[in-house]
């Protein structure tokens, strides 16, 4: 009986010391349904500066203005980002509202046109105004647009990270958003993306995009924005900086920035 007794507590003892190290780790899926969200802000206004960089060194800079508004649903974002600088871009807008359970409405306004442009779902790999992001990179993507898969852990700089490989749920997404594969450094700590690296549909390198800068700008419901996106086009040698200022989640967002009649106007 005593030999029983000591053998049972042995084997508590043992259970206890390995339930740390046998704690399930979240799926794949549950890890990007995090990433998904973790940005999810209720109404966000800001300004931002990009840099387009080409293959040479020469830098073009670029100024916008941007609104936020997440829909009831909580799922759904909508955006309207204006051009102010340069010239050549002054007034161009851009608005996206995102529909969970089917393709996005996407629309461009072009000054030159005086005319509001509907974009198409295979629209969404095209680049956005001239930069390394494309249109489908505005906005980010429902969880299942892709199936994932943990590929390991591993820190980044200095941060715990899961790497997550995610690929096309089908052929007609991997056309439309022009990536077969992309690979994700997602942090542990946050679940904020700190690298993807992105394939082209035909498997090749294409780009990487680094997020070295986040911070959390509403931590009463733990939201979290990248302030600083980094994208380098490893087949053209172009890159582009996208740096946001100005961040305010406090200030009311109206309905009525979200209709192509307010994409027209141009100041």
């Amino acid at each position: 009986m005593r030999r029983m007794r000591a053998l049972l507590a042995g084997m508590l003892v043992a259970g206890l010391w390995a339930s740390p190290a046998t704690a399930a780790e979240p799926s794949p899926r549950d890890i990007m349904e995090k990433n998904f969200y973790v940005t999810k802000i209720k109404h966000l206004v800001n300004d931002s500066t990009m840099t387009l960089i080409n293959d040479k060194g020469q830098q073009r800079v670029r100024k916008t203005h941007s609104v936020n508004l997440l829909q009831p649903n909580g799922i759904d974002s909508k955006i309207m980002i204006r051009f102010l600088f340069p010239g050549d871009v002054e007034g161009t807008g851009y608005l996206q509202v995102q529909h969970y359970d089917g393709d996005d409405d996407m629309w461009i306004y072009l000054p030159a046109l005086k005319k509001v442009r509907r974009l198409v779902a295979n629209n969404k790999k095209d680049s956005f105004v001239g930069s390394d992001f494309s249109y489908g990179d505005v906005l980010q993507p429902v969880v299942d647009t892709y199936k994932h898969a943990i590929l390991k852990s591993e820190p980044l700089d200095g941060e715990a990270c899961w790497v997550i490989e995610s690929v096309p749920a089908s052929e007609q997404i991997k056309k439309d958003y022009g990536y077969a594969k992309k690979t994700s450094w997602i942090r542990k700590s946050n679940f904020m993306e700190k690298k993807v690296e992105y394939l082209d549909t035909g498997g090749r390198p294409l780009k990487t995009m680094v997020a070295p800068e986040v911070v959390e700008v509403d931590p009463a419901n733990h939201k979290w924005w990248a302030m600083r996106r980094e994208v380098k086009n490893h087949q053209t040698g172009h890159s582009t900086l996208l740096v946001f200022e100005g961040l305010d989640t406090k200030q009311p967002v109206r309905e009525d920035f979200f209709t192509t009649r307010y994409l027209e106007r141009e100041k």
